[in-house]
This record gives C-alpha cells, structure tokens and sequence, in this order.
C-alpha cells in the first residue's frame, strides 16, 4: 500500500508542496507515466490548488514532470524515460556524485562515517529480509548524507534533480537488482576508504556503485516490455 502525503502546516506551502513532491517522487510513489492530478495531491497535502500548482509548474521547469494536457491548470505525468535517456542521465550522476563524494572525504568526521556505517548496515539487513522500499529508502539516506559533506551545494542540487528525473524508472527497477548486491557491496567498501581517508577511492566505489546498477537498469529498460508508450493526446 502507497504511503500517502503527510499534511503540511499552512506557512511557505509552495516550497513545502514542492519538496514533498519531490520526496515522493525519490521515494517511488509515483511510476513512470503516471499522472499526478492537482486536486489529489492538494487533498492529501491539506492545502489549496494553487501552491501545489506552483510546485508542479517548478518540477515541470526543471524538466523532472512533464505538464498535463490542460495546461497549467491540468497537473502532470511522471516521464517515460527511454533506455538511452537513462543512461545519459547515469553517466552524468555517476561524475558529479564521485565528485561529491571525493570532496567530502576531506571534511566528514568520524560520527558522520559511523552514521554512513549504520545505514550500511540496516541497508544490508533490508536485502535480508527481502524489504526492498526499505533498502531504497535507505539508499538514498546513504547517498545524500555523504554528499552533504562535500559543500558544493551547487553540485549537489543539480545532484537531486538528475535523482528526480531517473527516480521513477529506477525505483521500478532496482528492486529487481537489489539481491544482487550481496555479491560486492559498494557502499561498504566507499565507508571503509572513508575511513582511511582516501577519497579517490571513495569517489570510485561511489562511482562503481551508480554505473554497475545503471548498466543493469539500462538492460532492463531497453527490454520491449520495458519501452515507453506512445504519449497519448487528450
């Protein structure tokens, strides 16, 4: 069962229209082609139509939701990436997160890497269990904690939207190539480097980490099954 929006406190209701959007977005709520309707999401919000209007129209500017047949008053849909728009989308995060990662080997402490380490850890029990939302949710923990590090907060959001934009199709995905993840995990061997201070191989476990499960998901998605459909005009 979908876990529905959280209600939101009536201040800055346009910023906090958006980023729940995009929270539920990252967490993956909405799939590939599906639309997102004004009114449902204002009702689950507890708001009125216009800030989550404002928030749709800036994930649509930023390329992340494409807009509705109705124009602005007609909400959105989540994009059908192709498998070649994917995989330009993980080559470009795969540069700038082993960036990130590298330039924060240099300021994290050692309770930041012991917090990386617990989420590890709980990501590693999540595969156990077979509890794949969970291992996501974790993932994404484990990512943006890290890169918070690195203060290059240009980066870093030019970081989530590349994860808006690919989320969707990576979260229907992945859960497929989770178990698969038992065989090397990456994100140990990027807090064991952590450790030792050595953040050209930090930056390459992060990397290896987002190439090996893109180049899965980019197999996955050039499958018929998986091609996206036709838009269809209203």
């Amino acid at each position: 069962m979908l876990t529905p929006l959280a209600p939101l406190e009536k201040n800055n209701l346009s910023d906090r229209a958006y980023d729940a959007l995009k929270q539920a977005l990252l967490s993956g709520r909405f799939q590939p082609g599906e639309r997102i309707v004004l009114r449902d999401v204002a009702g689950e919000l507890g708001i009125s139509l216009t800030p989550v209007r404002d928030a749709i129209n800036h994930l649509i500017a930023e390329r992340v939701l494409d807009r509705g047949p109705g124009g602005q008053k007609g909400g959105a849909s989540v994009p059908r990436l192709d498998a070649e728009q994917f995989r330009q989308l993980m080559l470009l995060r795969a540069d700038l997160e082993s960036r990130l990662a590298d330039a924060a080997t240099s300021n994290i402490d050692g309770l930041a890497v012991r917090q990386l380490e617990t989420i590890v850890q709980k990501m590693r029990e999540s595969i156990d269990r077979d509890n794949k939302n969970t291992y996501l949710d974790l993932h994404r923990r484990f990512h943006f904690s890290l890169y918070a590090h690195a203060r290059m907060d240009v980066v870093n959001d030019i970081t989530e939207i590349l994860w808006l934009r690919c989320g969707p199709a990576l979260n229907a995905v992945l859960g497929e190539y989770v178990p698969s993840l038992k065989q090397r995990d990456f994100h140990n061997e990027a807090v064991t480097h952590l450790k030792a201070g050595n953040a050209s191989e930090v930056a390459e476990s992060i990397r290896m980490d987002i190439t090996e499960a893109g180049a899965y998901i980019y197999e996955q998605l050039k499958q018929p099954s998986r091609q996206p459909e036709a838009a269809v005009k209203a």
